[in-house]
């Protein structure tokens, strides 16, 4: 992942994404490193517009909607599920059949 990283700073710093500067980047981390490593990022970046890639990637934030104040409370604990008087009666069953079992 340090590869990754440090080919995206060398983007970010608008410096050619080559096996000699990402050396530099990894080496400047203390980390040894990897020629094979190095390689392979340099072979798997050539032709990729990085730019197009992080605008892509990039995923929009959801924003929780604004419960509004009119009368729309009731209705949405309705659809939430079941309400604690019927949660506590399935787990009455429940151990009631789970009881039987040890007789």
């Amino acid at each position: 992942m340090n590869y990754v990283y440090a080919g995206l700073l060398l983007h970010s710093a608008k410096k050619e994404i080559n096996e000699e500067n990402l050396k530099k980047v990894v080496s400047a981390t203390g980390e040894h490193a990897d020629d094979a490593k190095v390689k392979a990022l340099v072979a798997a970046l050539e032709g990729v517009n990085i730019d197009e890639v992080i605008t892509k990637a990039a995923m929009p934030v959801a924003v929780a909607a604004p419960v509004s104040g009119s009368g729309g409370g009731a209705e949405a604990k309705k659809d939430e599920g079941p309400s604690e008087a019927e949660q506590a009666a399935k787990a009455e069953e429940a151990a009631g059949g789970l009881a039987s079992l040890f007789g």
